[in-house]
């Protein structure tokens, strides 16, 4: 579990680096994508092949230990907003090594403002929820759904909160969102005022609504495909 909590956390990087990425291009962002693309890096015991720029990393734990004192630092030797983005990644990335560390870590950033702390808050909560603290791991999700704005996608927060919702036994809380992502999704139109696929995310939230209340889910409209001209 804790494993998987990590994974996830650390899946949302290389997203995260993009959009920073795009807004600034500095000394500071230079670093900060260095220490990603060294936590990102490949973990294999097979050998790199001669010449290869290719950074690899026998171990999980190797690899995090390594990302973690490039983003120190960042720390070090610069300001905001990039060293408090450094923090965040530190503490995901001592997910790894010491998870008890990080936890603490992550509760510091998320105490922050900004795309950090809230980036930390969804970590913190996912560490929560890993850990069997359903209603502490509730909590944070709620806080976050009811931010206007999250880099974390709106779908994403209000799927984890219903699927603890779902597994509290909190049916009607669950299937409100479940059915809240479908049927916002099925409404998107494009450009041209075509339908719009439902999403993963969206696609799920109907199927858990077609599990839960069957009735409700016949309430949205699946999107049509345009006919191929």
């Amino acid at each position: 579990m804790y494993g998987l909590a990590a994974i996830a956390v650390l899946a949302l990087i290389a997203g995260i680096f993009y959009t920073w990425n795009k807004r600034t291009n500095n000394a500071a962002q230079a670093a900060l994508g260095r220490a990603i693309e060294t936590s990102q890096a490949f973990v294999t015991d097979s050998p790199v092949p001669a010449g290869s720029a290719i950074k690899t990393f026998k171990t999980e734990k190797e690899r995090s230990e390594a990302a973690i004192k490039e983003f120190q630092q960042v720390v070090d030797n610069y300001g905001s907003p990039h060293k408090e983005k450094a923090a965040y990644f530190i503490a995901v990335n001592r997910l790894n090594i010491d998870r008890t560390a990080a936890i603490k870590e992550l509760e510091v950033v998320s105490g922050g403002s900004g795309e950090p702390a809230v980036l930390a808050k969804f970590a913190l909560a996912q560490t929560r929820q890993a850990d069997g603290k359903l209603d502490e791991a509730i909590r944070l999700y709620q806080e976050l759904a009811a931010l206007d704005d999250t880099v974390v996608a709106k779908d994403t927060i209000n799927m984890a909160l219903a699927k603890l919702y779902e597994k509290e036994g909190k049916t009607k809380e669950a299937t409100d969102i479940y059915f809240n992502i479908a049927k916002a999704a099925s409404e998107l139109k494009d450009a041209d005022d075509k339908p719009v696929p439902l999403s993963r995310t969206a696609s799920e939230a109907k199927e858990k609504l077609e599990q839960l209340a069957p009735e409700r889910a016949k309430e949205i409209q699946q999107p049509e495909a345009e006919p191929a001209s």
